[in-house]
C-alpha cells in the first residue's frame, strides 16, 4: 500500500466538492442522483456528514460511531455547512503523525494515510454523483478521479460486493470511459443520462 501523502489530493478534492456544492440551487434539492436511494438533499447530507466523520477520525475519534448524514441544514446552507466541516477535516489531518497512526475506517483498521486515500475515493465519487445530478455544471479534475480509482482498487479489490460494503458491485465501464466513468463503474454506479 502506498505511503504517499494523500493530504494535498484530499484538499484538492474538497475544494472541487465545495465549488460544486456552491452551484446547487434550492429547486434542485429534490432531484435524483446516481445513488437511487438519495435525492440531492440526502446526498448533500451524506457528503457533509461523511466529511464530519473523516474529521473525527483525524482528531483521533471513532468516526464510524457517528452518523454519516447530517440534519438541520437549511436549503440554502449546504455550501456553508460543507465549508465548516471541510475546514475541520483539513485541520484534523495536519499532523504528519496522523498519517502513520492506525485508524478505524469502514474497510478496517489501516494507517491514517490509507484511510485518507480511501476518503479521497469517497469524496471524489460523491462529487461525481452530485455533478451528474446537477447536469455537470463544472469540469471535474481527472487527476482526482485517477487517484480515487487507484484507491478504490486497493480498498475494494473484489468486484462483487454485498450489503456491508457501502458501494455496489462493479459494472463494466463503457468503452473509452474517462477516469470518472471508470470510478463510477468500479463502485457500481451508472450515469443518470
Amino acid at each position: 500500500m502506498s505511503t504517499l501523502d494523500p493530504r494535498p489530493v484530499y484538499t484538492r478534492a474538497t475544494e472541487q466538492a465545495a465549488a460544486l456544492i456552491r452551484t446547487v440551487r434550492p429547486e434542485q434539492l429534490d432531484g435524483p442522483t446516481p445513488c437511487a436511494e438519495f435525492d440531492v438533499r440526502t446526498l448533500l447530507s451524506h457528503i457533509v456528514g461523511g466529511t464530519r466523520r473523516v474529521a473525527i477520525v483525524g482528531e483521533g475519534g471513532d468516526g464510524l460511531a457517528e452518523p454519516s448524514f447530517i440534519d438541520g441544514v437549511a436549503d440554502d446552507g449546504w455550501a456553508e455547512a460543507y465549508d465548516e466541516v471541510r475546514t475541520r477535516v483539513l485541520k484534523a489531518w495536519e499532523s504528519d503523525d496522523r498519517l502513520a497512526t492506525p485508524v478505524r475506517a469502514p474497510w478496517g483498521e489501516v494507517p491514517g494515510h490509507a484511510a485518507l486515500s480511501g476518503y479521497v475515493m469517497e469524496i471524489v465519487t460523491h462529487t461525481w454523483d452530485l455533478s451528474e445530478s446537477l447536469g455537470r455544471p463544472l469540469a471535474l479534475d481527472p487527476a482526482l478521479a485517477e487517484f480515487a480509482l487507484a484507491a478504490g482498487h486497493r480498498n475494494l479489490p473484489e468486484p462483487d460486493r454485498d450489503a456491508p460494503i457501502p458501494f455496489g458491485s462493479a459494472r463494466p465501464a463503457p468503452e473509452g470511459a474517462g477516469p470518472y466513468e471508470q470510478l463510477a463503474a468500479w463502485l457500481g454506479r451508472e450515469p443518470l443520462a
